[in-house]
């Protein structure tokens, strides 16, 4: 392998045998290759996006190549050492659904017969008009026998036959994609000796990007029903079968159909195949740590410390396994400083629009309240008002305790990045004009914080509960009202020593900075004196006589009716 005198982090990064024979570094992933090989046959991952579930894929394709020299000096080639049949090439099948865009129709054609409306290979009759990609399009192009623009999902596994039939000599027939894929796998298996090996990355991408058109969700699902049936009808022909995706939806024939899939998402065995161990941080970036714990002014125990508790926390099982987010870790050694660079990546626009639909109560995110079985959590449902399943495996939530005796799960934010910057892309659905500049932003509110400008917080928290908007629920103020206490003093925690509580015996929310304390106690439809006799009857300000801070104990009132900040008295 070539040998550099610096360190070459591969962001982004998702062909193994580029980044082997270029002097990447490559956290050794592959002994979970060796188990899965030699413990079974079919089988799915489902893990958050830009976890390197791409590299593995391809780690896996260079292995059932037979590319022995990429392995050298990894787990896999010791643990097969003693194989004698190990490192034979097999036939492999990697379709990618990751690197094409599933808005906008491919600049291929299709014919449909009206004898059948199974998806022909692309045809020469003139087309008159274009129907569109819905099922309704694909019935009007059926009956004229007309062409039509491939929808995408048609055209990235037309792209990939073409490719295929011509490197095995099949000659393409008049057939739909199903049975050609069934004759590829046929012919390859005859013509080389071997049987098959199919590996699909995100096979979810489409329905994910389809997400709120159920006539093309609706689609892509049957387009997959057809497609994959193959690996069924033609199992015979079947070595080793992986595939990857982030959700995995439920009724949806690769599921259904496909019998012997085994899910190892929640598998502790496997708990570290995507992402960054502790173990394997500590044994590959102990300079790394040294070098920006110099430039951040920490120790390296300070410095590993932050690192972990701003990207680590992945937890997929029941065991005690954590990982780091690795887009996030690697970029962070790079750059060396902290940011939120797996956010920076995509928003979850279509999660935090449905919480703000459901008026969900955000503090759930972090109170440790939310708790749910294995099941729910492995399935997806496109028509399941629950937001949780979804928020779990795109990685907005993860693992943070598992109860074994009841088998039940609770979930939290796993990691401040994730925390933080969910809940900044929240606060402008749940308070309108809060941006940058607004004077009611958080680091205007910082500010205020930190210079004791009472009267201008006092202004921008009015502000704030002002822009709350009307929702239709019988209660419309309340979860907003909870929700956005938690969100602005949440988010202040990233600049100065915030607590905010919802339970009895502390303040509602503490902030402490260099000159000032802060002990706020908010009514809805009770006045602020209520609020500070509160304080005192609770002796929420006990713990703070010896400090030397200036302490204000902060009382508010709310109307409800007219969304308001009504009352404020400090003493």
């Amino acid at each position: 392998m070539l040998s550099l005198p610096f360190r070459k982090y591969p962001i982004g990064l998702q062909d193994f045998s580029g980044l082997r024979r270029d002097g990447y570094i490559y956290i050794d992933k592959t002994s979970y290759i060796f188990l899965l090989a030699h413990t079974g046959k079919q089988y799915f991952l489902s893990r958050p996006r830009r976890f390197g579930k791409s590299l593995f894929l391809s780690t896996l394709r260079a292995y059932w190549e037979g590319k022995k020299d990429l392995f050298e000096g990894l787990s896999v080639e010791r643990l097969e050492n003693s194989n004698p049949e190990a490192w034979e090439a097999y036939p492999v099948f990697y379709i990618d659904f990751n690197r094409d865009d599933f808005e906008k129709p491919r600049d291929l054609t299709l014919k449909y017969s009206n004898k059948n409306d199974s998806i022909k290979g692309p045809g020469t009759t003139k087309n008159q008009g274009t129907p569109s990609c819905s099922p309704e399009g694909i019935l009007e192009a059926a009956t004229k026998n007309q062409e039509t623009p491939i929808c995408s999902l048609e055209g990235i596994l037309e792209a990939h036959l073409e490719e295929w039939e011509e490197e095995y000599g099949c000659r393409k027939k008049e057939a739909s994609l199903a049975v050609r894929f069934q004759n590829l796998l046929k012919t390859a298996a005859e013509t080389q000796g071997k049987r098959c090996v199919v590996l699909v990355d995100e096979y979810d991408k489409p329905l994910l990007e389809a997400l709120g058109d159920k006539e093309r969700e609706d689609h892509y699902k049957a387009v997959y029903k057809g497609f994959f049936s193959a690996l069924k009808s033609y199992e015979k022909y079947l070595q080793f079968v992986f595939i990857t995706g982030v959700t995995k939806f439920s009724k949806i024939s690769i599921f259904s159909d496909l019998n012997q899939l085994e899910d190892i998402s929640f598998d502790e065995d496997y708990a570290g195949i995507c992402g960054i161990t502790q173990e394997e941080m500590l044994g590959t970036f102990a300079s790394e740590i040294h070098k920006m714990a110099e430039g951040l002014e920490m120790t390296d125990d300070e410095c590993l410390k932050k690192l972990k508790e701003t990207y680590d926390g992945y937890r997929f099982s029941s065991g005690p396994t954590s990982v780091y987010n690795p887009h996030s870790l690697l970029n962070a050694f790079k750059k060396r400083k902290l940011g939120f660079y797996w956010f920076e990546t995509g928003t979850p626009t279509f999660l935090v629009r449905k919480l703000r639909e459901l008026n969900f109560d955000v503090r759930k995110l972090s109170d440790l309240s939310l708790q749910t079985t294995e099941r729910v959590l492995s399935d997806y449902r496109e028509d399941n008002p629950d937001p949780i399943p979804l928020l779990y495996q795109t990685g907005y939530l993860s693992i943070r305790d598992h109860d074994r005796a009841a088998n039940i799960y609770t979930l939290g934010f796993p990691n401040s990045e994730v925390e933080y910057g969910f809940l900044e892309s929240l606060m402008p659905e749940y308070v309108a004009d809060s941006g940058a500049g607004s004077g009611k932003d958080i680091l205007s509110i910082k500010r205020y914080l930190e210079t004791g400008d009472l009267g201008r917080l006092r202004d921008a928290l009015t502000a704030l509960f002002a822009g709350i908007p009307y929702t239709k629920q019988e209660d419309p103020f309340e979860n907003y009202f909870q929700s956005v206490i938690y969100i602005v003093f949440t988010l202040l925690g990233q600049y100065v020593q915030c607590e905010v509580h919802s339970f009895q015996g502390r303040a509602d929310c503490i902030v402490e900075t260099k000159k000032y304390v802060y002990l706020f106690e908010f009514k809805r439809d009770a006045t602020a004196k209520e609020a500070l006799k509160q304080i005192e009857d609770k002796g929420y300000a006990l713990v703070y006589q010896a400090d030397t801070r200036t302490l204000y104990r902060v009382g508010a009132g709310f109307d409800s009716k007219n969304r308001m900040l009504t009352d404020w008295e400090v003493y």
